[in-house]
């Protein structure tokens, strides 16, 4: 009885939701899906595009009795709907016969003499003058919700092992009216902001005024997740970037090439007459979309636009992407966005039936306001903009500035889920959740993490067989200061090793820090021409257990480090400080790092002293970050990074032994090319002023790993050049599948194909070579011509794996030359 009056209410609540609801697949007369015929209800605007498959689902709040499904081609039908819901409906089309006065369009459509181009051309031409774009400042309210949803509940999930004890979850159950299939709201986040412009100028700044979540408030791999993958996005531009992916928009001029494009049909809007144009991708496994739009015929502006991802794009673990985009009319010229939605299913599997995770972004605009001008000194960005109030708003903040209310289920996610954390099975999965996403467990009684967990197990010549523990202080994401530790055992040299640093925040403001730390190791130096300051960090190729060749020119480190930076403007960071390393060769028969040493009794040293300062500066304009405390993360990644570095090398003092200058350039930036994919460039030089031994030199990092590692050269061993003057640059251009898409028995696969080029030249002074005359190897620089290698990838394999062929391209006669070699990767990427 009681689950038959639970079944009751949850229908009612349904068709309270939605006053018509309609689903099912269009098909043609020999019963093949049609894709991307237009499904829409009689008089009005409210309709949809059906899938690949044919398939469609759409509902409304307001009560139709009529659905017309029509595709060019076909004759267009009228069905009937006798109930106010009506699922899995078969509906089949005929062909439609030629008139004289009306063109039938077919499959692939023509470019010329095309009315739904040549209206569109019309948009673009007005683009620049429509929405915010035609004033010269302005600025608006602006709400943001993010959610996501479990999706594709049944009883079988409901009932199963995974969620005994935590049922009350699912009294939150709602039904999408996208896709017409159950979810259960599991997260929300809400943000509201004041924004301001100046196209004069060119400047833009959100304040975040209020924010909360629910459930994993102080989660920030979520936090920055949900930043980074919910992006803004102009349907103006040539390209869209989700996922890290640039799909073609379909109000561009290269979506003139992309899509076909066909008018159907014309109506009122907000009292504007205005043309409703269908348009879907020319090409399958492009990053392409589906649907339609609504034109305004007297300002050429898009009032409406829905995209929808096709199914054969190129894209992991995503099953589907769904835009709305709706325009308000502000005078009869200007249209402004007022309401953003976007709606993405997460799946390990493109099925029908698969389960997966709805993430779901509404962004409402409001109160906007024009022609306001402020000082250029208004927009210069705060180096750290936090407010511990925006995170505390009361529910009377969010009633007051909501711009668009929670329906019920919504407002019961925070409820349900301060209930669910007080379920021990719940807390269970979720510490599991927090290890993988994080590799450390957190010990909350005592306010520390154990980690990293897959830095536990390592094996090198020197050590054999190591073993490695650590951990760091943790009151939460956004700690002031912070403590890290590890001890290592090596098995074959059986030596302790260990490391310990500190940093504190001393000003929020600038991001006043100071840091310290020391570590005694094994380490494998010369991995990367730039220097990596981390007092903890430990090299890829110090514990490879696969190595190509012998492994052994490794180095005992005993590193002593003291900092203190700040970011005096927004991304521009400054450090000094200084060092004291101690080196010597861990495996001094196969490896040494002796050199010549008047002052030493035999005439040579086998030990390098050293106290360096160190100057730096560092620039990463469009770095967004998240948290506030003495560590944050990056939310995005396409930010470019300019870094110089000075160093001074003092002799005599605590016994260090070389006095000299070095100073070291910098550059990183990932390019998206458009439908082409995407091109990572760097760019490395760097000089030493005066004589320096092997430990302190400028070594070409070679990998002798089976691992594709970008800035390193696959087919050079370590050691195999050796400078003090280089300029080094490496180019890897992802195409995202945009070839392997147009080969037939290729392009169902998904692969996405990779090619690299990479080059350094450099010197080494005869006075280096002298001092370090003892070594027992040849140290050479590839100064007669730039040394250079190449590479083609595969990547993609099974959605994880990639494989990269990596050629040779000169210096092929010196001493057991690697003329090719096999590296591979994997990964989840979209």
């Amino acid at each position: 009885m009681k689950k038959l009056l639970a079944g009751i209410l949850l229908l009612l609540s349904v068709v309270m939701h939605a006053q018509t609801k309609v689903s099912g697949m269009v098909i043609d007369e020999s019963g093949i899906p049609v894709p991307f015929a237009n499904v829409l209800f009689k008089n009005s605007s409210e309709g949809t595009i059906t899938n690949d498959d044919g398939r469609f689902y759409l509902e409304s709040e307001n009560t139709f009795t009529t659905l017309i499904v029509s595709f060019v081609g076909y004759a267009t039908k009228e069905i009937p709907l006798e109930k106010r819901v009506n699922y899995d409906m078969k509906i089949e089309l005929e062909e439609g016969e030629q008139l004289k006065e009306v063109v039938v369009y077919v499959g692939k459509q023509s470019k010329k003499n095309n009315p739904a181009i040549d209206l569109l051309r019309k948009v673009l031409e007005r683009k620049r003058k429509n929405g915010v774009h035609g004033f010269d400042q302005y600025k608006y309210d602006k709400y943001e919700k993010v959610e996501f949803d479990l999706n594709t509940i049944d009883s079988s999930l409901i009932h199963g092992k995974l969620f005994k004890g935590m049922e009350f979850i699912f009294d939150q159950m709602d039904t999408s009216r996208i896709t017409g299939k159950t979810y259960l709201p599991i997260f929300i986040n809400e943000a509201f902001y004041k924004v301001h412009g100046d196209n004069k100028l060119s400047k833009k700044k959100e304040k975040l005024v209020g924010n909360r979540n629910s459930g994993f408030s102080s989660n920030q791999n979520i936090i920055s997740f949900v930043q980074d993958l919910y992006s803004d996005y102009d349907i103006y531009k040539s390209y869209l970037k989700f996922f890290d992916k640039s799909f073609v928009s379909p109000i561009s001029r290269v979506g003139i090439d992309t899509y076909n494009y066909v008018l159907t049909d014309s109506t009122y809007i907000d009292n504007k007459w205005c043309y409703n144009i269908i348009y879907y991708p020319r090409r399958k496994n492009e990053l392409t979309f589906k649907g339609d739009f609504w034109v305004s015929d007297t300002t050429y502006a898009v009032k409406k636009i829905n995209l929808q991802v096709t199914k054969s794009a190129n894209i992991n673990w995503v099953k589907d992407i769904y835009i709305e985009q709706e325009f308000e009319v502000l005078n009869d010229s200007v249209f402004l966005l007022t309401r953003d939605y976007m709606m993405s299913d997460f799946s390990l599997r493109k099925k029908e039936e698969s389960r997966g995770v709805y993430g779901k972004r509404t962004t409402i605009y409001d109160n906007y306001i024009f022609d306001e001008e402020k000082p250029r000194s208004f927009y210069n960005e705060e180096v750290d903009r936090f407010d511990a109030q925006v995170y505390e708003r009361d529910d009377t903040f969010w009633q007051e500035n909501r711009l668009e209310a929670l329906n019920k289920n919504e407002s019961g996610i925070y409820k349900m889920l301060d209930t669910l954390k007080t379920v021990p099975k719940f807390k269970r999965l979720y510490n599991v959740g927090e290890i993988l996403a994080s590799g450390y467990v957190e010990i909350d009684k005592w306010n520390m993490d154990y980690g990293p967990i897959f830095s536990s197990f390592g094996y090198n010549d020197a050590e054999g067989i190591r073993l490695r523990g650590g951990g760091r202080t943790y009151f939460g994401p956004n700690d002031r200061w912070r403590i890290e530790g590890f001890g290592a055992y090596g098995f074959k040299d059986k030596k302790f090793k260990y490391g310990i640093s500190a940093k504190w925040l001393l000003d929020r403001e600038n991001r006043l820090i100071i840091s310290g730390g020391n570590r005694r190791d094994v380490e494998q130096i010369g991995v990367s021409l730039t220097p990596n300051n981390d007092v903890l960090g430990r090299s890829y190729a110090s514990s490879s257990v696969f190595t190509v060749g012998s492994n052994d020119k490794l180095t005992n480190i005993n590193l002593t480090t003291a900092d203190m930076e700040m970011e005096p403007a927004k991304n521009f960071r400054f450090k000094v400080g200084g060092s004291f390393r101690m080196l010597r060769s861990a495996l001094p028969e196969a490896f040494s790092l002796d050199y010549v040493d008047p002052e030493s009794p035999t005439g040579v040293s086998s030990q390098v002293k050293q106290l360096e300062l160190t100057t730096s500066l560092e620039y990463t304009p469009g770095r967004k970050t998240v948290g506030y405390g003495v560590e944050r993360r990056d939310v995005n990644d396409e930010y470019a990074r300019f870094y110089i570095n000075y160093a001074k090398g003092v002799s005599g003092f605590l016994e260090s032994d070389f006095d000299y200058e070095k100073i070291q350039f910098y550059f990183r930036k990932p390019w998206n090319v458009g439908g082409f994919g995407r091109l990572y460039t760097t760019v490395e030089a760097g000089k030493t002023f005066g004589e320096v031994p092997l430990g302190l030199l400028s070594i070409v990092p070679g990998n002798q790993t089976y691992f594709s590692i970008f800035n390193t050269f696959p087919n050079l061993d370590f050691y195999e050049f050796v400078t003090d003057t280089y300029v080094s640059m490496h180019l890897e251009h992802n195409f995202n599948g945009r070839i392997f898409a147009r080969v037939p028995l290729l392009r169902k696969l998904n692969l996405r194909e990779i090619v690299g080029l990479r080059g350094v030249w450099g010197e080494l002074s005869e006075e280096n070579i002298a001092l370090n005359q003892p070594t027992n190897m040849l140290l050479q620089a590839p100064s007669e011509k730039v040394y250079w290698e190449y590479s083609f990838g595969i990547g993609n394999i099974f959605r994880v794996f990639r494989i990269d062929f990596n050629f040779r391209g000169n210096y092929l006669d010196m001493p057991d030359a690697r003329r090719f070699s096999v590296t591979g990767t994997f990964g989840f990427h979209f």
